[in-house]
């Protein structure tokens, strides 16, 4: 069996850091999860029913390793200054200085309903990962997620300078003229 890891490993090595640094973006923290999956694909290989599906396992603990990191490393107090906006649009004025009333409008908005805002919407959570990370249920946690969306609707239609159509669909927005 220890032979069987050393031959995985071996195989799986390289790749399977390079996966995991493309998803991390952080050399180091890439280093300490990939030693987490070795250990944990060392100390599960047991488990493995069909040495077929081998190399899916181990990329599964992986994505599961990750998924975990992030989970732990969340921070129920999360400031707008750790979420990132989209990178694409950054250079563009409009779109800087749209973000920029969005951005004040959630920090208007109460803490509950500012972390599922930046949960859902900046860290990808879905809600089922939203509901274990809160606590609470999932119906619960959809209502929550429903109501702080619709506040946050509401807040930024009412803006002045922003136009929208029937449907509360983003036609245009001007900056004020201070």
């Amino acid at each position: 069996m220890k032979n069987d890891i050393n031959i995985i490993w071996a195989d799986l090595n390289e790749e399977l850091f390079a996966f995991m640094l493309s998803q991390l973006k952080d050399e180091e923290l890439a280093k300490d999860l990939h030693q987490e999956v070795f250990i944990k694909v060392q100390t599960k290989i047991h488990q493995l029913k069909h040495s077929s599906k081998l190399t899916s396992w181990v990329y599964q603990i992986t994505r599961n390793t990750i998924i975990d990191h992030f989970r732990k490393t969340t921070s129920k107090n999360i400031s707008l200054e750790n979420v990132d906006i989209a990178e694409s649009e950054v250079d563009n004025f409009k779109y800087s200085n749209l973000s920029t009333c969005i951005n004040q409008k959630i920090k208007l908005l109460s803490a509950t309903h500012q972390e599922v805002i930046l949960l859902t919407a900046f860290q990808n959570y879905t809600q089922k990962e939203l509901a274990e990370h809160l606590k609470i249920s999932y119906s619960g946690t959809k209502s929550r997620v429903q109501k702080a969306r619709e506040i946050l609707k509401n807040t930024i239609l009412d803006c002045p300078n922003l136009e929208a159509d029937s449907s509360g669909k983003l036609l245009n927005f001007e900056k004020k003229q201070d």
